[in-house]
């Protein structure tokens, strides 16, 4: 992809969306001890915040996924991120409790639709050796979200409020929206699959995928979702050196979205095994040296690289193996890495509502990441990959 389709205006306004999503979704994790506190909730209870996102996420794609396969990427994206600005606004008025749990679902069913698309958009506007690269560039919004976002919005709720961190990310929503209305380009309705929206879905490629997305997940947000308060009463870090700490990963996790596109372009035939393998060094790293900052916040920066280098190349592959049904295979991917994170941060708290330690939550992760590594072995390389290593271009779908 040459400079300027990496800094067309299109794409960034995708990366941009991508950076509101990833903020609203991530930025809890951040805040449960504050939030917590403010609605009188046990950790564990704070923790299913996440996983009702996480479920919206799952129950939106179903719903949204066929009747955002016959409208116009434009059209689909602008009423998603409208949607989504609303439902942050939601969040920060709820007066309790339930009420947050209940917008924070709602809000989530746009988020599986949203990126669905915005992936799909950026596939159709770069070349197709370079289809992997355009997607980790609009994820690289929500990376990015976990490097700025998450931290700031962390400082921001526990300086003045965990509402007004909500608050914020709904006026984002609005000047994203703009973006979005401005620089995005007209579009043509997706092409309808022969056999229905659910024709390519079925396949066994691509349910094995769908499968490795909620593993992939389940095993990070085993950990994730519970790593403040791992960084603060483990590590020994003070709120404000854990939201640095925090920063750390997030500087991984969007290095490894761009590493991931990468290596799916050049071919890396085993980067998914590669992945999933220096995560689970790096939950035997924390499980082993947790108490100790400096070994501590470098297995959290490799741990975020390797957990964010899978994204790209799974969902590339979902398109591909997905033919007419790419729009679906998209939605459905999220809807898939939100259902593992949905598990992950629900057998978390579990492990510690079993009393069996937060300092012991990285060997879960690790028997998870081992899990993920032996099932996702088997997937085929992407059909782009083969076509630029044979020399010779890649069909579209």
């Amino acid at each position: 992809m040459d400079a300027r389709t990496l800094l067309s205006l299109p794409l960034l306004a995708l990366a941009l969306g991508g950076f509101v999503v990833g903020s609203s979704e991530f930025i809890i994790m951040g805040l449960l001890p504050e939030l917590a506190g403010d609605l009188r909730v046990d950790l564990a209870d704070a923790g299913l915040l996440v996983s009702a996102y996480a479920l919206g996420v799952v129950i939106g794609a179903p719903l949204l996924g066929p009747l955002l396969a016959r409208l116009p990427r434009r059209q689909a994206l602008l009423a998603l991120m409208s949607a989504y600005s609303l439902g942050n606004l939601a969040c920060a008025l709820a007066p309790d409790y339930g009420w947050l749990l209940a917008a924070r679902l709602l809000t989530a069913i746009s988020h599986a639709g949203f990126f669905g698309c915005a992936t799909l958009l950026a596939v159709e506007l770069a070349p197709a050796h370079r289809r992997a690269s355009a997607m980790a560039l609009v994820i690289s919004g929500l990376t990015i979200a976990n490097v700025l976002g998450v931290p700031l919005g962390a400082w921001l709720g526990q300086a003045t409020g965990w509402r007004t961190t909500f608050y914020v990310v709904a006026g984002l929503g609005l000047v994203t929206l703009l973006a979005q209305f401005l620089w995005l380009p007209a579009t043509a309705a997706p092409a309808r699959a022969a056999g229905g929206a659910w024709s390519g879905i079925l396949r066994p490629p691509v349910l094995h995928a769908l499968l490795v997305c909620s593993l992939s997940s389940v095993a990070l947000f085993s950990v994730f979702t519970y790593i403040s308060p791992f960084l603060r009463d483990v590590t020994g870090l003070s709120p404000d050196q854990s939201n640095g700490a925090l920063l750390l990963m997030g500087i991984g996790l969007t290095l490894g979205n761009l590493l991931g596109g990468r290596l799916a372009d050049r071919g890396l035939r085993h980067a998914l095994p590669f992945a999933f393998g220096s995560g689970a060094l790096c939950m035997l790293g924390l499980y082993g040296w947790g108490d100790a900052i400096v070994p501590t916040l470098l297995m959290l920066a490799l741990w975020g690289t390797a957990s964010f280098a899978i994204s790209s190349p799974l969902q590339l592959l979902l398109v591909e193996q997905a033919g007419e049904s790419a729009s679906l295979a998209a939605t459905l991917s999220h809807a898939a890495f939100n259902l593992g994170n949905a598990a992950g941060a629900w057998f978390g708290g579990l492990w510690l509502s079993a009393q069996l330690g937060l300092p012991q939550l990285p060997l879960f992760g690790l028997v998870l990441l081992l899990l993920a590594l032996l099932v996702s072995w088997p997937l085929p390389r992407l059909q782009a990959t083969r076509a630029r290593l044979a020399g010779v271009g890649a069909k579209g779908n």
